[in-house]
């Protein structure tokens, strides 16, 4: 059965890449995909550039929120409006390869899973590749996961019919990794498709290029999100600090 996909993508000033990234999303070898833009008050062209991809392909649909409220809540609108049996998110300034959705659609049917990631590449702002391919444990359990987020937002799917409409609280940060915690929680393990699907972009004033805020954040996710004390949120960030530092580089390879 060819399922729709609902493709999420919130936006503010990415006037600079949300063309290329809408044209990955239209070069899809799958093609029953529905892919919802909610602009986050964007005070450049972006809103400009979308609405001339939404006069021509009735499958991109916009929506524009009057005031800027945080990528958090601008990703739960575009949640609200999906009405794919599949939930994939794509941000503004990454990419798909033509076949990302063909080649996981075929591995979630194929081995009767409710969700999947992949590989991915990276690029720098000017999407130039950096010839680093991020892997993953494959499988992934809810341990490795608990302690390190391998699993690429870009490269996420899940089957909204299974589990529902994943909401989560748009003040807290690291609201992907969060996502994919509640969902491991109840399956326990997850398969990557192992190969790269998509280009990861990395910006100079993205959150994963800062240090200091990534640590605050992950710190929030034990603090906050599993209800942990400060002494043991604490303790945690020690093993998810060596983690991150000794265990995750590994799955990062040149190509």
């Amino acid at each position: 059965m060819n399922d729709l996909v609902s493709i999420l993508t919130p936006t503010f000033n990415t006037e600079k890449f949300i063309r290329l990234t809408i044209e990955s999303a239209q070069n899809q070898t799958y093609t029953n995909w529905e892919m919802i833009l909610v602009d986050d008050a964007s005070t450049d062209n972006t809103v400009a550039i979308i609405e001339e991809f939404v006069k021509k392909d009735s499958r991109i649909k916009l929506f524009k929120l009057s005031e800027n409220r945080g990528n958090g809540f601008a990703r739960n609108a575009a949640l609200e409006k999906a009405t794919g049996k599949y939930i994939a998110y794509l941000d503004a300034d990454d990419l798909w390869f033509p076949e990302k959705l063909e080649k996981q659609i075929q591995f979630l049917k194929a081995n009767n899973l409710h969700f999947t990631f992949s590989f991915y590449d990276s690029i720098d702002e000017e999407g130039n590749d950096l010839n680093r391919r991020v892997e993953s444990p494959n499988p992934l359990t809810y341990k490795q996961l608990f302690f390190c987020n391998y699993v690429g937002n870009l490269t996420a799917i899940y089957d909204a019919d299974y589990f529902g409409k994943i909401i989560l609280e748009t003040s807290q940060k690291r609201q992907d990794w969060r996502i994919w915690l509640t969902i491991l929680k109840q399956i326990k393990t997850a398969k990557p498709v192992p190969e790269s699907l998509a280009f990861y972009r990395i910006r100079k004033d993205s959150v994963s290029s800062s240090k200091f805020k990534l640590i605050k954040h992950n710190f929030g996710v034990y603090r906050e999100f599993h209800g942990y004390n400060l002494v043991f949120s604490i303790l945690l960030m020690v093993r998810f600090l060596f983690t991150q530092l000794i265990i995750k580089p590994k799955c990062i390879k040149k190509v």
